[in-house]
């Protein structure tokens, strides 16, 4: 042992010193694990908390942000899928009208015809009677002109001229 000592002493160290030192540092050691270790373990211990509820805080915000972005994700195709829908059905409504308009039209049309059709075979039936009461009428009368006396080819023909004439009258 005297030849650390020697080591100490001609390094300028002396053995007192040592001791001194080695005493000191226990001491302070004693004195940072009564009075300073707990705090500081404590606080390195509330920032591990802090620094993992973070993390935790930070991972459950960012599913979250997820879940939303999946939820509007939805939204959207759900959204899409509706308005097709509607633009689908606004179609077949559409077309259904049309064909509806298109056969009321088509229905009216052919009743227009059907009534015009009657209408003209009316006329040309009263057009008819009429012009067999007027021949009727216009024979009976030549006859009785005819019997009444007894004509020439020129009388003939001036009584045939006059009735003529007196037709447009009875037209008109």
């Amino acid at each position: 042992m005297l030849s650390h000592l020697i080591l100490g002493a001609s390094s300028g160290l002396y053995l007192g010193d040592m001791l001194f030192i080695a005493i000191s540092f226990i001491i302070l050691m004693a004195l940072i694990a009564v009075v300073a270790w707990n705090p500081i373990t404590k606080m390195m211990g509330e920032r591990a908390d802090k620094i993992a509820n973070d993390i935790d805080s930070a991972q459950k915000s960012r599913q979250e942000a997820n879940d939303l972005a999946d939820q509007r994700r939805d939204a959207l195709s759900h959204s899409r899928t509706e308005a097709s829908g509607i633009v689908a059905d606004a179609k077949q409504s559409g077309e259904k009208q049309r064909a509806t308009i298109v056969a009321d039209a088509q229905n009216e049309a052919t009743q227009y015809k059907q009534n015009a059709r009657k209408d003209i075979e009316q006329e040309r039936q009263d057009a008819l009677k009429n012009v067999q009461s007027d021949v009727a009428d216009i024979s009976v009368e030549i006859a009785s002109k005819i019997i009444k006396k007894q004509l020439d080819p020129e009388g003939q023909q001036a009584l045939i001229n006059s009735y003529i004439e007196g037709l447009g009258k009875h037209e008109s």
